[in-house]
């Protein structure tokens, strides 16, 4: 029990290990909640444009001493802009429109932290450097953040109208391209949060595996969002401790873990779980053998 305790207390005895803690509660739960619109709209691929085509925001942002948020939302909207006019101006399907851009956008990331000079370390931009933010960093995440989680709040509906039916909501009186457009805003901003925590490589499964975890677990929409929440949070918390006690990075160990939650779930959700199905499918073979 006594190393139990000292499990738990001996990072909060460090600065550094609160902050981080704090960015991963953050970002996790921010993630989680456009996760799950994310996932019942088909944005994945989207969603991991948008965390790529920040790079060159980030780089530029650092060499100019301005906040990396800033050209990061900047780089982030640009690419929606982009994959819509590509989409909207050529007979590509949007996966192809999609592909092109972020990838064009990662790679101009990759040279300007090449062939600029300057002090950016490229690992921690790909990566994350949640042990390493400052006071103003967690500012930034926070103000974010708590912008991103009341307009999902107050918009709530119209979103989750949007995610099940456009038509639908159009036919209401709501206008679906505005309210793509600001989820799109949203997903931009949510992107920049968890920078800080995972980097730019790893933030696609923090906006994909939560919502896709708690899809597993229930249909209700609301109780996916608590679902993806928690799971999400649990994640960021406990990847931040076993990082620091096993001594790897942070924002893979809190991807790692998110992902072993999923494979979890995958096998043993009670609705839609391997095991769940094979048990099903054993119970009506026996049923048939039974009645013959």
């Amino acid at each position: 029990m006594n190393d139990v305790v000292q499990w738990i207390v001996e990072p909060l005895q460090f600065g550094f290990m609160q902050r981080a803690l704090l960015i991963s509660v953050v970002a996790g739960l921010v993630c989680a909640v456009l996760s799950c619109w994310v996932t019942l709209i088909g944005w994945s691929l989207l969603g991991d444009a948008v965390s790529h085509a920040v790079l060159p925001g980030v780089v530029l942002a650092y060499v100019l001493s301005l906040p990396f948020s800033a050209g990061a939302f900047l780089f982030g909207t640009l690419a929606v802009g982009l994959i819509a006019a590509v989409r909207s101006t050529t007979k590509l399907k949007g996966d192809a429109a999609i592909g092109v851009v972020f990838t064009g956008l990662f790679a101009l990331g990759l040279v300007l932290v090449s062939r600029i000079p300057s002090q950016v370390d490229l690992n921690h931009i790909l990566f994350g450097n949640v042990l390493g933010v400052s006071d103003s960093d967690i500012i930034q995440v926070l103000v974010i953040a708590g912008l991103v989680l009341t307009v999902a709040l107050l918009k709530r509906r119209d979103l989750t109208l949007y995610a099940f039916d456009p038509t639908h909501a159009h036919a209401i009186g709501l206008n679906p391209r505005r309210i793509a457009a600001l989820l799109l805003t949203m997903l931009a901003l949510t992107v920049v949060v968890a920078l800080q925590a995972v980097g730019v490589i790893l933030v696609t499964a923090m906006l994909i595996t939560p919502g896709a975890t708690a899809f597993l677990l229930t249909r209700r929409f609301s109780r996916m969002l608590a679902v993806a929440a928690a799971l999400s949070v649990f994640s960021g918390v406990l990847g931040t401790y076993l990082s620091f006690h096993v001594d790897t990075s942070t924002g893979g160990m809190i991807v790692l873990c998110q992902a072993c939650l999923f494979g979890v779930v995958y096998l043993a959700a009670p609705g839609q779980g391997l095991v769940a199905e094979a048990l099903r499918r054993r119970r009506r073979r026996a049923a048939r053998a039974a009645a013959v």
